[in-house]
C-alpha cells in the first residue's frame, strides 16, 4: 500500500514569526486502507488462469437446461400462444404476479430422471451440464430458506439439483448453475412484475440474490463448477462485488461476462475485446447467444449458447427443430474457432426431454464416438477460410494435427487446401485411418478422397504437418462464363471502428451473413481474374425493411500469411482510388425469405486482384441477410 506523504509549503516570514510552529511536528496519518478487491481471480497469473480453465477449453461441447414454472404453461395462456420464449411467458404475456405463481400448483415432474439426462448429454459427447438453477420469474429448483418461491411450494417438493449433482459426479459430467442475479419478476428485483413489491434493489441482492448464490456454491459437493450469470439489469459494480465474493467459497470456478454488464445476445464488441479494455467483474466467457462470431474471439474464452428449435424454456408449439446436420455443423464451425457450443434443452412440466431433442442429441453422439478426436483439446482453424468445410487443430511435439472437417464432398475427389505452404507428413481418414494421397500444388496442398463422403453430415480427415500451420492467401476466381460468385462462406468480415461485426449463419440451404445490426460493420471480398468491363452486381439478400448501403471496389486488402499465432501482414496492397457504387436493398418482407437484387453496376479497369466491400449506409441502413453477391459480366457495351 503506498503511504501519503504530506508536502507542506512554508512562508519565510510566517517561519520567523513563529520558530516553534513545527517544533512539535506529528507523523502524517496514513491513507485510509483501499478496499480488497472481492474478485478471487484479480491476481491470477496466466499460468494459473490456464489451468483452471483447462478442462473447459478441453470439453467444447456442454448441455444448457432451461427449466421451472414456466414450462406448465408451455408457452399457452388462458389457451391464447404467447409470443417471444417459453421462459420470457410471464413478462411477454403480461401475467399478474398471484396468478403466474399458481402455476406452481402443477409443477409436479414426477418423470424427472436426472439420471436419464446425464445419460443422454454423456451419450451426446458433452463434458458439461448448465441448468437454470432460477430463471427471470426468480422460481428457485431448490429448497431456498431466502423465500418459499421455489420447489418447496409445489406438490414435486423435492430439491431438484441435488440428485442432478449426484449424477454428474457419478458419470462424470461437471455441472454448473445459471442464476438470474438481477432481473427477478416475483422476489423484488429489476424488471419487477410485482404491483406490491417494497424492496429496493439493493435490499433485493442483500435479501435474496448472495444469500441464494451461497446456498448454491455450498450445498451441492463439487457443483457448481460454473455459474451462469444473466442479463444485467441495473447492476452496478458495488451490486456486482457482493456477488463475485460468495465465488471464493467454489475455489476454481468458472463465471461468465454477463453479472455486471453486458450487450443484448451476448454481442461482444470486438475492437474493445481485441484492445485488452474490459469492464470490471468481466468474468471468465464471452457469451454469444444464438449466433456464432465470424472469426472466432482469438485468444478470448467464448461459449456461443444455442437452442435445438426456437425456443430456450419449453414451448409446446415450438416445432421449428433444426436438423442434426446443422447442429453438428454448428459444433463444428465452433469449434474451429476456439469456441465451447451449451446446445439447449427446455424439458416439459413432467420433467422430459421433448424427443425431437433426444434424437438430435443422440445422432450427434453417435459422431462423437467416432470423431470426437477432432473436436476435444481442440485449437481454432489456420486458414481464414475454407469453402467446403472447417478445420481443427492439435498442436504436438515437432508439428501439428489438422483436421479437415469436409461439409461439402468434392466431386472431383480433389480436396484443395488452399494455400498450405507446410509440410504434410500424412493424411488419412479420420474414421477407420484409410491413407490418402496428397501433391503439394501453387494454389496449396490437394488431398485424393474417395468418391463418396463417408458421413453425410460432416467427413473428418486427419493431417499431420510439420512445425506450425503456415497458410497464404488465396484469391476467388471467376467461373466459365467469366461471373465471379462471391458467397457467403468465403466472407472476410473484418474489425468494425466500433460495435460487432455481423456473424455467419447456417440456413436450411446455404450459409448466410445474419445479425448484421452494426451500421460500422462493413463485409469485403477479394478475388481475381474478372476481365475487364462492365459488370452487373447482383446481391442474394433478405429483409423485412428497405436499407441503403454503399459497394466499394478497390485493389486487394493486403496479402496474409497465418499461423497458429494469429494473422501477420506480408505485403501490403497499393494506394488506389476506390470506386463507390451507393445501393438501395428493397425489402423481401422478412429474414427467411431471399431475393437476388440488382445494386448496380461497376467497372473493372484492368485485370488484378480486387477487393469488393459492402460497406452500411448509417444514414439508411436495417439488418439485412446476405447469401452471395455476384458480379456478371454485361455483354454489348
Amino acid at each position: 500500500m503506498k503511504r501519503t506523504t504530506l508536502a507542506l509549503a512554508v512562508l519565510g516570514s510566517i517561519a520567523l514569526q513563529t520558530p516553534g510552529l513545527f517544533a512539535e511536528e506529528k507523523p502524517a496519518a496514513p491513507a485510509p486502507a483501499a478496499t480488497p478487491n472481492p474478485d478471487p481471480y484479480a491476481n491470477e497469473t496466466k499460468e494459473q488462469r490456464d489451468a483452471r480453465m483447462a478442462w473447459w477449453r478441453d470439453a467444447r461441447f456442454g448441455l444448457f437446461i432451461h427449466w421451472g414454472v414456466y414450462a406448465v404453461p408451455g408457452g399457452i395462456h388462458k389457451g391464447k400462444p404467447v409470443n417471444g420464449y417459453g421462459e420470457w411467458i410471464m413478462e411477454k404475456g403480461k401475467i399478474p404476479v398471484e396468478e403466474y405463481k399458481a402455476y406452481a400448483a402443477q409443477f409436479n415432474p414426477t418423470q424427472y430422471d436426472p439420471e436419464a439426462w446425464v445419460a443422454l448429454a454423456k451419450k451426446a459427447g458433452m463434458k458439461y451440464i448448465v441448468i437454470t438453477a432460477k430463471h427471470h420469474d426468480g422460481f428457485a429448483l431448490w429448497p431456498s430458506a431466502v423465500n418459499d418461491w421455489n420447489i418447496g411450494s409445489t406438490p414435486y417438493k423435492k430439491d431438484l439439483l441435488k440428485p442432478l449433482a449426484e449424477a454428474c459426479k457419478k458419470h462424470g459430467i461437471k455441472l454448473g448453475f445459471y442464476y438470474s442475479q438481477a432481473m427477478d419478476w416475483n422476489n423484488g428485483g429489476a424488471c419487477s412484475q410485482d404491483p406490491n413489491n417494497k424492496r429496493t434493489m439493493d435490499e433485493y441482492i442483500d435479501q435474496v440474490a448472495v444469500p441464494q448464490v451461497t446456498e448454491l456454491l455450498t450445498n451441492y459437493g463439487d457443483a457448481p463448477v460454473i455459474l451462469w450469470w444473466d442479463t444485467p439489469a441495473a447492476m452496478n459494480e458495488e451490486r456486482a462485488a457482493k456477488l463475485i465474493e460468495p465465488l471464493k467459497l467454489k475455489p476454481g470456478i468458472i463465471h461468465n461476462n454477463r453479472l455486471l454488464k453486458v450487450a443484448p445476445c451476448g454481442v461482444v464488441d470486438i475492437e474493445a475485446l481485441k484492445s485488452g479494455k474490459r469492464e470490471p467483474y468481466a468474468g471468465d466467457t464471452e457469451t454469444p447467444e444464438q449466433h456464432i462470431p465470424a472469426t472466432g474471439l482469438g485468444d478470448h474464452d467464448w461459449e456461443a449458447c444455442m437452442t435445438i428449435n426456437h425456443t430456450w424454456g419449453f414451448k409446446s408449439d415450438d416445432h421449428e427443430w433444426k436438423s442434426t446436420k446443422v447442429l453438428l455443423q454448428n459444433l463444428i464451425d465452433i469449434a474451429s474457432k476456439g469456441g465451447n457450443y451449451l446446445l439447449n434443452v427446455g424439458p416439459t412440466a413432467e420433467g422430459l426431454i421433448p424427443q425431437p431433442s433426444v434424437e438430435r442429441l443422440e445422432e450427434i453422439g453417435k459422431w462423437m464416438e467416432d470423431n470426437g478426436e477432432s473436436i476435444y483439446g481442440t485449437g481454432a482453424s489456420p486458414f481464414p477460410k475454407l469453402p467446403w468445410g472447417r478445420c481443427t487443430t492439435k498442436k504436438h511435439d515437432g508439428g501439428t494435427t489438422l483436421y479437415l472437417h469436409v461439409f461439402d464432398w468434392p466431386k472431383d475427389g480433389k480436396l484443395l487446401l488452399p494455400g498450405l505452404e507446410s509440410q504434410v507428413k500424412s493424411a488419412r481418414m479420420l474414421v477407420g485411418g484409410a491413407e490418402l494421397k496428397f501433391d503439394k500444388t501453387p494454389n496449396g496442398v490437394i488431398i485424393d478422397v474417395p468418391a463418396q463422403a463417408p458421413d453425410a453430415n460432416a467427413s473428418v480427415i486427419k493431417i499431420q504437418i510439420a512445425g506450425k500451420p503456415k497458410v497464404v492467401q488465396l484469391f476467388i476466381k471467376p467461373a466459365a462464363d467469366g461471373s465471379i460468385v462471391l458467397p457467403a462462406s468465403l466472407v472476410d468480415f473484418g474489425i468494425p471502428a466500433k460495435g460487432s461485426a455481423p456473424c455467419l449463419q447456417q440456413s436450411k440451404e446455404v450459409p448466410e451473413i445474419g445479425s448484421w445490426n452494426n451500421p460500422e460493420a462493413p463485409v469485403s471480398w477479394s478475388f481475381s481474374g474478372l476481365k475487364p468491363g462492365d459488370y452487373e452486381v447482383l446481391a442474394e439478400v433478405s429483409g423485412p425493411e428497405n436499407a441503403k448501403a454503399v459497394v466499394e471496389l478497390g485493389a486487394a486488402a493486403p496479402i496474409l500469411n497465418v499461423d497458429v499465432s494469429g494473422i501477420k501482414k506480408d505485403k501490403p496492397a497499393e494506394e488506389s482510388e476506390v470506386e463507390k457504387l451507393p445501393a438501395s436493398l428493397k425489402a423481401t418482407g422478412s429474414y427467411h425469405k431471399f431475393e437476388t437484387q440488382n445494386l448496380g453496376m461497376l467497372e473493372i479497369e484492368e485485370e488484378s486482384a480486387k477487393t469488393l466491400t459492402i460497406r452500411p449506409d448509417p444514414t439508411g441502413w436495417k439488418p439485412f441477410n446476405l447469401r452471395t453477391v455476384t458480379l456478371k459480366p454485361i455483354t454489348g457495351h
